[in-house]
């Protein structure tokens, strides 16, 4: 950080808006009782205008932000080194990385049968159980996780615990003739499913409803690999009632941990090949979702026979509104003939190609996340596209920054002072802080350190709101407030992202270069409280 000192006296704040006349005034009023905004001010002489330098290069690990390394469900926490993730070597570079060095989730995929295999029997009361060591695996790297949970059995196998069906759930075969005991899937219409299923989801939340531990919940779960589509029920007319059944269930037992939903034109549909034309009641489905509180993803970006101009104006209507999660739709390491897409920009034998569709589609949609997949698009990512890696780092998400403080060096107990602060927003996407599960829980707050960095005094600037800061507007907020309380003595100016339901403790990692604490508070000046 660079200091610069300006009396700021008369007429400064008109000298202000003109050396930064990007910027958005806000003057909306703190509800402090510290607190109190009167918009457009003449700033004290005594204040300095701190000028602040953005960090372009270092993995956030923000919620909601980043890239997800994606888990095989068969694999246990030994995969780190067993699947090659802690060694991946780096030709533009020309060292090995970790994977998780890079993300800051984990996501995974799994059966409802793997978590839930007998009734009231539940895999995270197991602490020596392969997928609670798995999970573990993850938390201890300071990742966070996020689940889809999967119940049709038509391509994977027994998704859906055969207590289920004996307890008298009914279900049908796999329409492809994949036929027997481990391929059958549950009606998502049957009264016993959904009581069965309501009982687990509401284990499960208990368990998972937790920020600090679990990022998002990919919460539909009903489908072909659960992805809403495909959908085989014992009366189509129930399509809508369980789409509300399935979508109001997740939002009554999951309060903290947002929630998404894959968007499609066919969410719920019977489709049986291909993306056929809009359903009818795509759009009010959705809405409803939405509605309830549900941010969206996508498993086809990239895919462009699927991620059709539907799905991108959809994004583009729900862009600052809702944060869009990517996921790539090739699986580019055998299984799929990609060079086929009818983009025609694929050639055959060159997953680089995909990983480029990958990232336009993604900086087009303004995801917040990008995806990790396993086996070769994981590898191909970090061998063949290292540099869009790094750049979805610098330029995806979102990646917030104050780039002008003004404070005043010295203050007086009880006296009203001004501080001007200046934000800024390096990625394409949104900090979601407007969405139902964070109802604005992020503000920007000033701290008053000790000598040993620890705050003394922390005050919130409650009339920030994140999800306001888009790329290319900076935001400026006036904000007048009163210091009491605070013994006489010399301390230092900080600012930091809190988290205002955790006692104003720091939430949310800037995109700073500079005097930074282990805390998350970053230094700004010193001053004197008289």
């Amino acid at each position: 950080m660079k200091i610069t000192k300006k009396l700021m006296a008369g007429r400064l704040w008109g000298m202000i808006l003109l050396l930064f006349s990007s910027t958005t005034l806000c003057a909306c009023s703190g509800s402090s009782d510290e607190t109190k905004d009167k918009g457009e001010n003449e700033v004290p002489a005594e204040n300095v205008t701190v000028k602040i330098t953005a960090d372009k290069n270092t993995v956030l690990r923000n919620p909601l932000n980043g890239w997800v390394m994606y888990m095989g469900r068969s694999w246990d926490e030994n995969f780190w080194t067993s699947e090659g993730y802690d060694a991946v070597y780096v030709p533009d570079i020309g060292k090995t990385v970790k994977v998780s060095d890079y993300a800051s989730t984990c996501y995974i995929r799994t059966s409802w049968s793997s978590l839930n295999p007998a009734e009231g029997e539940y895999v995270w009361d197991n602490p020596n159980a392969r997928l609670t060591k798995l999970f573990q695996s993850a938390l201890n790297r300071n990742m966070r996780l996020s689940f889809r949970i999967v119940v049709d059995g038509r391509d994977q196998g027994l998704n859906t615990p055969q207590y289920v069906f004996d307890a008298g759930a009914e279900w049908y075969p796999d329409p492809n003739g994949n036929n027997g005991e481990n391929r059958k899937s549950p009606y998502p219409d049957d009264e016993v499913f959904q009581t069965k299923y309501a009982k687990f989801i509401e284990a499960f939340a208990k368990k998972f409803d937790d920020p600090d531990k679990v990022d998002f919940i990919d919460a539909y779960g009903l489908g072909k690999w659960g992805e809403a589509h495909s959908m085989v029920y014992k009366d189509y007319a129930n399509k809508s009632k369980v789409f509300e059944w399935v979508t109001s269930l997740y939002t009554r037992c999951f309060k903290k941990v947002p929630l998404v939903i894959n968007y499609h034109r066919l969410v719920g549909a019977n489709n049986t090949s291909g993306w056929g034309a809009v359903a009818p009641d795509t759009e009010q489905l959705m809405s409803s979702a939405i509605n309830k509180g549900y941010s969206l993803r996508h498993d086809a970006f990239g895919m462009n026979g699927y991620y059709q101009d539907w799905e991108k104006q959809f994004a583009e209507r729900w862009n600052y509104k809702r944060p869009i999660i990517m996921e790539g739709g090739w699986i580019t390491g055998g299984t799929h003939r990609y060079w086929i897409d009818p983009s025609g920009k694929y050639r055959e034998g060159h997953p680089e190609d995909v990983r480029q569709g990958e990232f336009d589609a993604s900086a087009e949609a303004h995801v917040n996340m990008m995806d990790l997949r396993v086996g070769d698009e994981t590898n191909s990512w970090f061998t063949k596209c290292f540099s869009l890696v790094q750049r979805f780092i610098t330029e995806g998400g979102y990646r917030l920054y104050p780039d002008m403080v003004s404070l005043p060096k010295e203050i007086s107990s009880g006296k009203q002072i001004t501080i001007i602060h200046r934000w800024n927003n390096l990625g394409w996407g949104y900090c979601p802080t407007n969405i139902p599960q964070w109802n604005q829980r992020y503000k920007v707050a000033f701290a008053l350190l000790d000598s040993k960095n620890e705050p003394k005094k922390i005050v919130v600037d409650q009339q920030t709101d994140l999800s306001t800061w888009l790329k290319g507007k900076p935001t400026t907020y006036n904000f007048d407030l009163n210091i009491k309380g605070v013994t006489v003595g010399a301390y230092t100016w900080a600012v930091g992202l809190v988290d205002t339901t955790k006692d104003n403790a720091i939430g949310l990692q800037m995109a700073i270069k500079g005097d930074v604490l282990p805390s998350g508070w970053a230094k700004l000046m010193t001053v004197t409280v008289k």
